[in-house]
């Protein structure tokens, strides 16, 4: 999605519009003096970001991640839960 930057003082003028624009999935930077500090996402991005995280993260869930792209390990539908 695009992202648009804003100076701090911009960025607390416009706040109300830039929080409905990260509902949406824009991100806004925010910068003081030429360098960014902050960024502004939605909530819905934010935790999708913890989660991949959480599974990088994760020796047992990165081993099954290798063994499916190297072909050893195969993928079920949800379906296949059911039985």
């Amino acid at each position: 999605m695009e992202e648009h930057t804003y100076s701090v003082s911009g960025a607390q003028a416009q706040l109300p519009r830039l929080v409905r624009e990260a509902e949406q999935g824009y991100t806004s930077a925010i910068r003081r003096r030429d360098e960014t500090v902050a960024f502004l996402i939605s909530k819905a991005r934010l935790e999708a970001i913890v989660e991949t995280m959480e599974i990088l993260g994760n020796s047992d869930s990165m081993e099954a991640i290798e063994a499916y792209r190297s072909g050893k390990a195969k993928l079920l539908p949800l379906s296949a839960l059911d039985r």
